[in-house]
C-alpha cells in the first residue's frame, strides 16, 4: 500500500494519539477503594474492645461533639497568608484567635494535583483523587464515592452551601439550600465573593441548619490575574478576615449552657505559586492554612508553631466530630488535638474506629497488608481491650492512666503507618492496557524509522506492505497468539483491566491491527537489509552534514535527558542550550558558505547571490528587494542573523523564570507587572504590537492588513481596559473592566482574516493556472497565519507580547537570510522549526508543571464560563510557541515548492518522527518508574504535556496533509 509522506505521517500520529489515550487510561490509577459496600453505615462501626462478660455499651456509636459546623473554604489560602507577618497585617482577627483563642491551627498538606475539584474530593472523602482528575476539573461529574456530605445528609443533617458551583455538580440534591457561582471566570474577584456574603446575615440568624459551607473564590482569582504579591491580595484577605469575625461572633452568641459547642473551620483547598497559579507540587501550592475554632478547645496562651497534617485528615476528624461513620475509602487519620479534651475512653474509642476503617481498606487493597501497620493496629486493639477491662472493673489508679496513654500512642503509630501505606499505593495500574498501548506506540516509531528513506526521497511515497501481510502465515499465528493472551489475561487479572471490559469485536480488531503492523514492520525491515548485488544510490542513503549531525545528536540528547526528574523540571535549560548551539552552528555554516567557499571559487562572486531572484523563483522573494539593501550587504545580514537570534533568546530567558529551582527568583516579567513600571510596560507593549504588524502584514492583502492593524489596536485597548497597560488617550477614570467588548472587537477581526485566508485557499483549488493558484494559496496561508498571530497577541499577557514579537522577528530573518540563502532542505528546516517552537514554549513562561498553565486566557471576551471555547483558548495560549513555528513552516514550505520538492510531505514526516521519539521514550520511562517517589509530582504532569503536544502535532500534520493533497496533480 503506497502512501504519500504526509498521509503516512498523519496516520501514524493518529494511531499514536489513540495509543497514548489508552496508555493514560491504564496509567492513571483507579483510586484505592473498598469493595465491601458502597457506603459506610453506623452498623459497620466495630464494637468497643473488652474482655470478659462485663462489657458496657460495647457497640455504641461515637458521641456527637459539635452541634453546628461552619466550613469557610477560601480558595488558594496559602499558609503564609495566615501564619506569616502578612496574616498579622491583613487578617488580624483570625491571627488573634490563632494565637490566644480557643482554636487549633495547622498547615494542611494537599497532594498534587493542586486544583479545586480533586481537593474538594479529598476534603469530603478523605481519599486521594486520581491525577487524571485535573482533566475532569473543568467539568466535575457527580461524586458517587462515599463522602462526608452524603453521610451527613443520610443522618438527617441539614446542609446549606454558597460558593463555587463545583460543589453543586459533585453533590446534586444534597443541600437544602444552595447558590453556586462559576469558578472559572477568573477575571471576576469581587462579585464572585459578594454572591456568597450576601446570604450570610440572614443564614446566621436562622436555626434550621446543621452544616454551612462557604466557598470563596476571589483570592484564587486575584492570584491568577496578578500573583500572590499583588496589591489586591491584602484587601481581599481583610475582607475574608471580617467574614470570619462575623461568623465567629454569631456562633459564640448562639452558645448556651448545657448545649454542644459549635465548630468553625477555616481552610484552603490548595495554595498559590509565586506566579499566582496552582496545580503543581511546590511548597507554596501544597501548604494550606487550616484553623479550627470552637469553645470545646483549650484557650491558647501564646503563639504556637502550627502542626503539619495531611489535608485528607480533616474528613475523618469532622465525621467523628459529627457522630458520623468515616467514609469507607478515606486514607486520613484523626487529628489528635481536636479530641484531646475528651476522656481517655472516648479518645481511644475514636482512634479504634479510625483504625478499624483503615485496616479494612488496607486488607481490601493490599495483599501484604500485615506489613503496613495492620499488625500494630491489632496489638493496639488488644491492649485497648485490656485497658477496657481495668476501666470497667473500676480501676482508678495511675496504672490505668499510664496504660491509656501507651495504648493511645500505639493507635497513633498504627494509624500513621496504615495511612502512609494507603497514600503511597494511591491506586492500581492497568498494566495490560499500558503494555498494549506501549506496543502500538513502539510499532509506530519503528514504522517511521524504517520508512525514512522512502519518506524523505524525492517522490515522498512510502510503500507499507500491509496488504501482503494480511495473507501471510505469521499474521494468523500472531492473531491466534494475541487472542489467547487476551483471554488468559482477562480470566486471571486480579486488578482493573479496561481492555477486558470492551466488546470482543473491538478487542479482536485491535489484535488484528497489531498483528498486521508487526508483519508489515518485518517486511519493511527485510527490504532494508543490504544485498550483495545492490548498489547504493543517492535516494537510498545520505551523507550527514555537520548540521545534520548536530540536529540528530541534539534530538537524541534531549530525549535521553527526560530520564531524570531534575531534567524534566528544568527541561527548558536543555532547549536553551540546544538553541544556542544551533545558532552557533548556523553562524559557522554562514561563514563557510559566504567567505571560505566564495574565496575558493574565486570568480564565482560575479555570478550574483546564491539565492534565486524573484523573477526566477516565482513566489520566492529576495531579501535585498524586501529590505531595500544591496545584494552585497545580504551576506553581512546573514552573518548577523544567528547573532541577533542569540541576543533575542537571551533577552527572552530573562523575561520569565520557569522550571522549579529558580522559578521563585524575580524576573523581568515581575518587574514589568509591578504597578511602578506600568508606563514602561505600556510603551513596550505598544512597540511590540507595532513590530508584529510590520512583520506579519507583508504577505497579506490590503483588506487583511487593515483588519490586522485594527485588531492589534484592539489588543492594546483590551489590555488597557483590564488595567495591564495605560490608555495613551484621555480616558475617564472608572473601575477596571473585564475588557469583554474590546476582546470581542478583536475576535471579529480574527474571524475576518481567517475567513479571507480560507476563501483564498479554496479558490486556489479550482484555478486552472498553476502560477496563479500557487500565488493565491501562498497568500491564503499567510493570512490564516496572520489571524492566528492576532489571536495569540490577544491571549498573551502584556509582558509576554515581546516574546511574540521576537518570535516573528526570528522567523522573518531566519527565513530570508538562512533557510533560503543557504538552501537548507525541508528536513533540516523542519527540525530547526521544531527546536525553536520548543524553546519559545518555555520563553512564554511555561514549564512541565501544571501550575504554569494560565487558565485566565480561556475567558478572554467571555461573560460566563463556556467549556469548549475556554479549553481551546487555554490550549492555544499554552502551546502558542510550537503552534506558531509549525504554522510558519507550513507557509514557508508552501512558498518554496519550486525549490524544495515535496517539502510539505518531508516536513510532515519529520514532525511525526520528532514527536514520536520523546513520546515513546517517555511512555517506556513512566512505565518503568511508576512507583518512583516523584511519579505524581513530576512525571505525571510531563506525561499530560506530552500527550497534549502530540495531539496538537497531529492537528498540524492534518493541515500539512490538506495542503499537500494536490501534489499528485503537479506535472
Amino acid at each position: 500500500m503506497k502512501l504519500s509522506s504526509s498521509v503516512f505521517a498523519l496516520l501514524c500520529l493518529i494511531l499514536e494519539i489513540v495509543s497514548i489515550a489508552l496508555f493514560l487510561r491504564g496509567f492513571f490509577p483507579v483510586p484505592v477503594k473498598s469493595s465491601f459496600s458502597a457506603k459506610s453505615k453506623v452498623t459497620d462501626i466495630p464494637a468497643e474492645p473488652q474482655t470478659g462478660n462485663n462489657a458496657v455499651n460495647s457497640s455504641r456509636a461515637p458521641a456527637l461533639l459539635f452541634k453546628r459546623v461552619v466550613i469557610v473554604l477560601i480558595d488558594a489560602l496559602r499558609e503564609d497568608f495566615v501564619f506569616s507577618s502578612d496574616g498579622r497585617r491583613f487578617m488580624p482577627y483570625t491571627r488573634h484567635v490563632v494565637e490566644k483563642g480557643s482554636s487549633h491551627s495547622f498547615i494542611a498538606k494537599a497532594r498534587p494535583p493542586t486544583v479545586t475539584m480533586p481537593r474538594i474530593k479529598a476534603l469530603t472523602t478523605g481519599s486521594i483523587p486520581g491525577f487524571i482528575d485535573v482533566v475532569m476539573n473543568l467539568n466535575s461529574p457527580v461524586l458517587l464515592e462515599d463522602n462526608l456530605i452524603w453521610q451527613a445528609k443520610s443522618a438527617g443533617k441539614r446542609i446549606i452551601f454558597y460558593g463555587d458551583d463545583t460543589w453543586v455538580r459533585l453533590f446534586p440534591k444534597h443541600f437544602m439550600e444552595q447558590d453556586g457561582t462559576t469558578s472559572f471566570f477568573v477575571s471576576d474577584y469581587t462579585e464572585v465573593d459578594n454572591n456568597v456574603t450576601r446570604h450570610l446575615d440572614s443564614t446566621l440568624k436562622r436555626d434550621d441548619w446543621d452544616i454551612l459551607i462557604l466557598h470563596y473564590l476571589g483570592l484564587d482569582h486575584i492570584g491568577h490575574i496578578s500573583g500572590p504579591h499583588s496589591s489586591l491580595i491584602g484587601p481581599k484577605l481583610m475582607e475574608m478576615d471580617d467574614i470570619i469575625k462575623k461568623i465567629h461572633a454569631s456562633l459564640i452568641s448562639k452558645e448556651s449552657e448545657g448545649t454542644l459547642p459549635n465548630l468553625l473551620v477555616v481552610c484552603g483547598d490548595h495554595g498559590m505559586s509565586e506566579t499566582g497559579s496552582h496545580g503543581g507540587s511546590s511548597e507554596q501550592e501544597i501548604n494550606t492554612a487550616l484553623v479550627l475554632i470552637s469553645p470545646a478547645f483549650r484557650r491558647k496562651v501564646g503563639l504556637e508553631r502550627p502542626a503539619v497534617v495531611e489535608q485528607v485528615d480533616l474528613a475523618p476528624t469532622l465525621a467523628l466530630g459529627l457522630g458520623l461513620p468515616i467514609s469507607q475509602n478515606s486514607v486520613g487519620r484523626l487529628i489528635p488535638a481536636v479530641f484531646e479534651e475528651l476522656s481517655m475512653r472516648e479518645q481511644l474509642r475514636m482512634l479504634q474506629i479510625n483504625g478499624h476503617q483503615l485496616s479494612q481498606l488496607l486488607q481490601d487493597s493490599n495483599p501484604v497488608f500485615h506489613k503496613d501497620g495492620y499488625e500494630q493496629f491489632r496489638v493496639a486493639e488488644k491492649a485497648h481491650g485490656s485497658w477496657m477491662k481495668l476501666y470497667v472493673d473500676g480501676n482508678k489508679s495511675e496504672v490505668l492512666s499510664n496504660m491509656g496513654k501507651k495504648v493511645r500512642k500505639q493507635y497513633l503509630d498504627a494509624l500513621k503507618a496504615m495511612s502512609s501505606a494507603l497514600s503511597k499505593q494511591m491506586g492500581k495500574y492497568d498494566l495490560y492496557s499500558m503494555i498494549i498501548a506501549m506496543t502500538f506506540i513502539l510499532q509506530v516509531l519503528f514504522l517511521l524509522l524504517l520508512a525514512m528513506p522512502e519518506a524523505l526521497s524525492r517522490d515522498a511515497v512510502v510503500d507499507v506492505p500491509l496488504a501482503s501481510s494480511l495473507l501471510s502465515l505469521p499474521f494468523y499465528l500472531l492473531c491466534l497468539f494475541g487472542s489467547a493472551l487476551h483471554v488468559l489475561v482477562c480470566t486471571s487479572a486480579g486488578g482493573p483491566c479496561y481492555l477486558c471490559s470492551l466488546p470482543w469485536v473491538l478487542v479482536f480488531s485491535v489484535i488484528l491491527l497489531s498483528s498486521a503492523f508487526t508483519c508489515a514492520l518485518v517486511g519493511m525491515a527485510a527490504r532494508r537489509l543490504p544485498t550483495s548485488n545492490k548498489t547504493p544510490t543517492k535516494s537510498s542513503g545520505w551523507a550527514l552534514s555537520e548540521l545534520d549531525a548536530l540536529l540528530l545528536t541534539g534530538t537524541v540528547f534531549h530525549t535521553l535527558s527526560l530520564g531524570s526528574s531534575s531534567f524534566i523540571e528544568e527541561e527548558h535549560q536543555t532547549w536553551y542550550f540546544l538553541l544556542n548551539t544551533l545558532c552557533l552552528a548556523v553562524f559557522q555554516d554562514v561563514c563557510r558558505r559566504y567567505f571560505r567557499e566564495q574565496r575558493q571559487r574565486g570568480e564565482e562572486e560575479d555570478e550574483g547571490p546564491l539565492l534565486p531572484s524573484a523573477s526566477d523563483a516565482g513566489l520566492s522573494f529576495s531579501p535585498a528587494m524586501e529590505l531595500g539593501v544591496s545584494a552585497g550587504s545580504e551576506k553581512w545580514l546573514a552573518l548577523g542573523t544567528p547573532l541577533l537570534t542569540l541576543t533575542c533568546c537571551r533577552l527572552l530567558r530573562a523575561l520569565n523564570q520557569t522550571g522549579v529551582q529558580w522559578a521563585h527568583l524575580p524576573d523581568f516579567g515581575h518587574w514589568l507587572n509591578s504597578g511602578d513600571h506600568k508606563v514602561f510596560l505600556s510603551v513596550l507593549a505598544a512597540v511590540s504590537l507595532l513590530l508584529i504588524l510590520v512583520l506579519v502584514q507583508r504577505h497579506c492583502s490590503l483588506v487583511s492588513k487593515i483588519a490586522l492593524a485594527l485588531g492589534l489596536l484592539g489588543v492594546y485597548s483590551y489590555r488597557a481596559a483590564v488595567g495591564n497597560v495605560l490608555f495613551p488617550w484621555p480616558h475617564s477614570s472608572r473601575q477596571v473592566s473585564k475588557g469583554t467588548v474590546e476582546a470581542r472587537f478583536v475576535y471579529v477581526f480574527v474571524l475576518g482574516i481567517l475567513f479571507t485566508g480560507v476563501k483564498d485557499l479554496l479558490r486556489s483549488q479550482v484555478m486552472s493556472s498553476a502560477v496563479d493558484s500557487g500565488r493565491l494559496k501562498s497568500r491564503g496561508l499567510w493570512e490564516v497565519y496572520s489571524g492566528v498571530v492576532l489571536l495569540v497577541a490577544l491571549l498573551f499577557r502584556a509582558h509576554n507580547l515581546p516574546t511574540l514579537a521576537c518570535c516573528l522577528l526570528v522567523q522573518t530573518i531566519m527565513a530570508q537570510f538562512i533557510w533560503k540563502k543557504l538552501h537548507y532542505d525541508a528536513a533540516q528546516t523542519t527540525i530547526m522549526h521544531y527546536w525553536f517552537g520548543q524553546a519559545f514554549f518555555y520563553f512564554q513562561g511555561n514549564s512541565n508543571n501544571i501550575g504554569t498553565v494560565d487558565i485566565s486566557v480561556g475567558f478572554v471576551g467571555l461573560e460566563s464560563y463556556v467549556e469548549a471555547p475556554a479549553i481551546i483558548l487555554t490550549a492555544l495560549s499554552t502551546y502558542a510557541g510550537p503552534l506558531l513555528w509549525a504554522c510558519h513552516l507550513l507557509c514557508y514550505l508552501s512558498s518554496q515548492t519550486d525549490r524544495v520538492v515535496n517539502g510539505l510531505g518531508h516536513g510532515s514526516y519529520c514532525f511525526a518522527l520528532l514527536r514520536s521519539i520523546p513520546a515513546v521514550f517517555y511512555v517506556v520511562l513512566v512505565t518503568a518508574l511508576r512507583y518512583h517517589l516523584f511519579i505524581w509530582s513530576v512525571f505525571s504532569p510531563k506525561l499530560l504535556y506530552e500527550a497534549m503536544h502530540t495531539l496538537i502535532t497531529t492537528v498540524v500534520c492534518l493541515f500539512f496533509t490538506f495542503m499537500d493533497q494536490d501534489r499528485s496533480t503537479r506535472p
